[in-house]
């Protein structure tokens, strides 16, 4: 990403009238990457809206594609013709560039993350949303343990039935968990499969498959439920962004039942691809305001709703998404409504 972060706060700095964004206040002149940060981190010191890169990035008709930036890059901000540019000093023996829309091959381990991905790639290996209750009851199950038993964990040997997907050697186990509903409209969403283990086929014979299993998170169960491994790592280039649509949702559940909620912690909302999210789109979080009783006319009176956070969409489904808090004012919680930014 060295070049997708500075193209567009090149356009951050030099065209705010046409993009309409704002640098912060007591930005600095210049900065020096570091091992550990992120774009977002990086753009919300020069930006006061760090979600506005896409439109910034569009609005450069010579960038055409995303690039990189690296731990030891520095940023600095100069007038070339009275306006502002950051330029990029690729620091010791790699000169000084400035932007182009030439494309430079580096490898991408070495680059920074749009976001902190260890905060949520553990999470991203194991929880997934099931569009049905068909789909959930559609998939092969454990039928047997090793010497009968009815539970089993990681080391252990156990026997599933159902229709297996050919070439598939790997399967995560999950048990049915909470089905969610739309808290207004009563509408289905979605049902939360709750991360059991997984394991390895290493024989089949007919529609009975023989698996190790490598991993528990508790006793694996008769009827328990194998869903092939969802291949589908977060792109760590992907650009924040707001939604094209507007947005009116709400927190539904914190997968990992904090009771509280902070900055990188994940949550569940009710709003999904058919609502036109993505990933990458950002979304405010907004307190609900408490209803209060009016010592003078007895009237119940609610407390309007307070901006307390921002929160980043990476995994949707149809009807649901997962999003990181990216940052909180004050203590989130479930029931708490995601606005446009």
């Amino acid at each position: 990403m060295r070049k997708s972060l500075l193209a567009l706060l090149l356009l951050a700095v030099g065209g705010l009238a046409q993009a309409e964004v704002q640098l912060k206040e007591g930005h600095p002149d210049r900065y020096t990457v570091v091992k550990g940060d992120t774009l977002w981190d990086i753009s919300g010191k020069f930006l006061s809206q760090p979600w506005k890169w896409p439109e910034l990035w569009h609005a450069n008709p010579q960038i055409e594609n995303p690039h990189l930036i690296y731990p030891g890059d520095t940023l600095s901000l100069v007038y070339v013709d009275g306006q502002p540019r950051l330029v990029l000093n690729r620091g010791e023996s790699r000169g000084t560039i400035k932007l182009s829309p030439q494309v430079r091959s580096t490898p991408m381990a070495q680059a920074i993350p749009t976001i902190p991905l260890e905060a949520i790639n553990s999470f991203l290996l194991t929880n997934r949303i099931v569009d049905s209750a068909e789909e959930f009851e559609g998939k092969p199950y454990v039928v047997a343990g090793e010497a009968e038993s009815v539970i089993s964990g990681a080391g252990d040997r156990i026997y599933a039935r159902g229709a297996f997907d050919e070439g598939q050697n790997v399967y995560g186990i999950f048990r049915q968990g909470k089905t969610y509903t739309d808290p207004e409209t009563k509408e289905f969403l979605g049902i939360n499969a709750d991360d059991i283990g997984s394991g390895e086929v290493v024989a089949e014979e007919g529609d009975i498959a023989t698996l190790n299993l490598t991993r528990s998170t508790q006793e694996v169960r008769l009827g328990d439920r194998l869903f092939p491994t969802e291949e589908r790592a977060v792109n760590s280039t992907f650009m924040p962004s707001e939604p094209p649509t507007d947005v009116d949702g709400l927190i539904l559940d914190v997968p990992r039942g904090v009771a509280k909620i902070g900055q990188y912690d994940v949550v569940t909302i009710n709003k999904g691809k058919i609502d036109g999210l993505s990933e990458g789109n950002v979304l405010a979080v907004f307190k609900t305001g408490e209803t209060v009783r009016d010592r003078i006319t007895g009237e119940s009176v609610k407390i309007p709703d307070e901006r307390s956070g921002l929160l980043m969409v990476f995994r949707t489904y149809e009807k649901l998404s997962y999003g990181l808090v990216l940052y909180a004012t004050r203590d989130l919680a479930v029931m708490d409504k995601v606005k446009n930014p």
